[in-house]
């Protein structure tokens, strides 16, 4: 379990963040909770002052609000009645909710009086603070839906109950639809309320305010179980055997630890209880868990509900082995250049970039690698973990990201489109190997398959390479866009499994190569070329090379000879400007072996002598447009 020890770890240093909301690109909040905590939408706001009388009451949009939570009330279900200490649902905090409507199945055992004799305790304990004590000393009155309907939050019907679906008979009578039908609950009677007091020493937030929160906890921790071994510190603590819920979402259900089947076999044979099987204390459970709660939403990938998770215990960001080069340079803030010449100086950038997250290194620098899935709703497992140290995880992935470099076109900066070379991301590998419309669950599977290769070094599965290969060898089932972004994801697989086999390729043409894979290869990028030159800006359609593509991969010298008969035409339209491409052509038919100019299928490297020997007449080209301007 050494995962929750470093979760609680991480917690332990990150301590001045607790209660700190953070607001995302997606405007969405995350907060790294205190312990006995939890977080839950608010529809309703009543504001008190230190005597314990009302002073507003407003109607919230689904407000996301920090509230304590005993073991009890985190995982309450159905009719089951656990109150929240504080903030809760109106059937709770309202001491006149069955006056006014509210339905109770059982007249003995009202969810009221649970609620405000719990509450009643934490007012008179000795950690209590005066806010605490003015919000008990208003709800003790039990008037809080006569407040509400007074302050126009809540409506009655005419028999002076709460109404519970807005229907149009009402607007008559009562106007327009009242802001608590719009609020996100379901019905009022379902509302959630939260209370702040007004004081005129402190303008915290009751949510918000640190004092309240430390109130709860010490005022909790004096009702927990008996002491027991935590399994993951070794320390005597107060032991729990109901473990957080809401782990990647606020309605996620599912439990990463859960042992409360005792007729399902989960632990009998070996244990007699669940605390043999997993003793875990109170305390180091919930930090841990809301610290995982934390990274997820702060730096977490969620796929099909399959959580990606890289975090370091140092208190320091570390770059996500999902993430291509140029994502790497945006998070480390260097300086991105706009058109380099070579793949060398954006390398470099790439090198420095990851070397940079090893800026005070100590001997306990560990960066953790984390995927969680849940097969059913209720339970939830850990797919993969990895604990490493920090240098050989960046170690790791600089070499990734040298050995799986090519150079790509499809990101975009600003709405231009931006050439850099590195590593793809693993998400875009997925759709270069199974296509744009690959289902959420291929890609995660993909992308936890890749991860030993990013972090350790293996070698990148066969049938992903051989996937993006076929694919990369049929640009007419796909749009130009694509076929070109399958084509540079591909050539950065193939190279970097060539090196795996102790094989150097590069991106920059090779004239010296022999290879007929790679001969053929060059041979189709110039055939691509000449025919696209003779046809003009005007004309989209795909080349003769690139229609055949498939075919000449399967059998070349046969699909040559169409496509070299299918060229005379566009070279008599050049006249002497095909001269420069025609003689290449023969300098690489003469590089064959005459035994290799066969029909046999060609090998991957074959897209490397496409991509590369392309890249260069396109180069060659820019420079001579160049060169002329510069000459008028």
């Amino acid at each position: 379990m050494s995962w929750l020890y470093n979760l609680y770890k991480t917690y332990e240093m990150n301590t001045e963040q607790i209660g700190k909301t953070v607001k995302k690109r997606n405007d969405k909040e995350y907060t790294l909770l205190p312990i006995s905590h939890t977080t839950q939408n608010a529809h309703i706001e009543v504001t008190i002052d230190e005597d314990g009388d009302i002073l507003q009451a407003t109607v919230l949009e689904k407000e996301n609000t920090i509230i304590p939570c005993t073991e009890e009330s985190a995982s309450r279900a159905g009719s089951k009645i656990a109150p929240y200490p504080l903030h809760d649902k109106l059937s709770y905090v309202a001491g006149d909710f069955v006056k006014y409507g509210g339905k109770i199945k059982n007249q003995d055992d009202v969810p009221f009086d649970a609620y405000i004799q719990n509450l009643k305790e934490w007012a008179e304990s000795p950690y209590a603070i005066d806010k605490v004590k003015s919000i008990y000393k208003y709800l003790s009155k039990g008037r809080l839906i006569e407040d509400l309907v007074k302050y126009k939050v809540l409506v009655l019907d005419e028999n002076q109950q709460l109404i519970e679906k807005w229907n149009k008979k009402y607007e008559e009578s009562l106007g327009e639809k009242p802001l608590i039908f719009s609020s996100g609950t379901t019905d009022q009677v379902s509302a959630f309320v939260r209370f702040n007091v007004y004081s005129r020493t402190s303008t915290v937030d009751v949510w918000k305010d640190r004092e309240m929160y430390q109130s709860f906890i010490d005022f909790y921790n004096e009702r927990l179980g008996d002491e027991d071994v935590d399994f993951i510190t070794g320390e005597l603590a107060p032991s729990t055997e109901r473990h957080a819920n809401k782990i990647r979402h606020a309605a996620d259900k599912a439990k990463l630890i859960s042992a409360n089947d005792t007729s399902g076999f989960t632990f009998r044979g070996r244990f007699k209880t669940s605390k043999e099987a997993a003793g875990i204390s109170y305390e180091v459970s919930q930090k841990a868990h809301n610290a995982l709660k934390w990274l997820i939403h702060r730096q977490g990938k969620t796929i099909d509900n399959r959580v990606f998770l890289v975090w370091g215990n140092d208190d320091k960001n570390v770059p996500d082995p999902g993430e291509d080069a140029l994502d790497i340079l945006y998070h480390a803030n260097r300086k991105i250049e706009e058109d380099p010449d070579t793949d060398k100086p954006f390398a470099e950038e790439v090198k420095r970039a990851i070397d940079g997250y090893r800026n005070d290194l100590n001997y306990d620098s560990e960066v953790n690698i984390l995927v969680l899935d849940s097969a059913t709703t209720g339970r939830m497992a850990v797919l993969y973990y990895r604990n490493m140290n920090k240098e050989i995880y960046l170690n790791g992935l600089k070499d990734w990201h040298l050995q799986c470099s090519w150079e790509h076109r499809y990101r975009k900066n600003e709405e231009k489109f931006v050439k850099f070379y590195g590593a793809p991301a693993t998400r875009d590998i997925a759709f270069a190997a199974y296509g744009p419309r690959a289902s959420e669950k291929i890609v995660k599977g993909l992308m936890e398959r890749m991860l030993p290769c990013i972090i350790d070094g293996r070698i990148i599965p066969k049938d992903i390479v051989k996937s993006a290969f076929q694919r990369a060898s049929n640009p007419v089932a796909m749009e130009r866009w694509e076929w070109e972004k399958t084509l540079s994801i591909a050539c950065a697989l193939i190279r970097k499994s060539l090196i795996e086999k102790k094989e150097e390729w590069d991106v920059a043409l090779d004239k010296t190569i022999t290879d007929r894979s790679y001969l053929f290869g060059r041979l189709l990028a110039v055939a691509d070329v000449l025919e696209r030159g003779a046809l003009g800006k005007e004309e989209t359609r795909a080349t003769n090379a690139i229609r055949y593509m498939n075919s000449f991969s399967q059998k070349p010298s046969r699909t040559w000879m169409t496509l070299q008969a299918s060229l005379q035409p566009y070279q008599a339209k050049l006249g002497t400007k095909a001269n420069y491409l025609s003689r290449i052509i023969d300098e690489i038919s003469d590089q064959f072996a005459v035994e290799d100019f066969n029909n046999k299928p060609l090998t991957e490297k074959y897209l490397l002598g496409f991509y590369s020997q392309r890249r260069e007449l396109y180069k060659k080209k820019e420079i001579n447009i160049e060169s002329e301007e510069t000459n008028k």
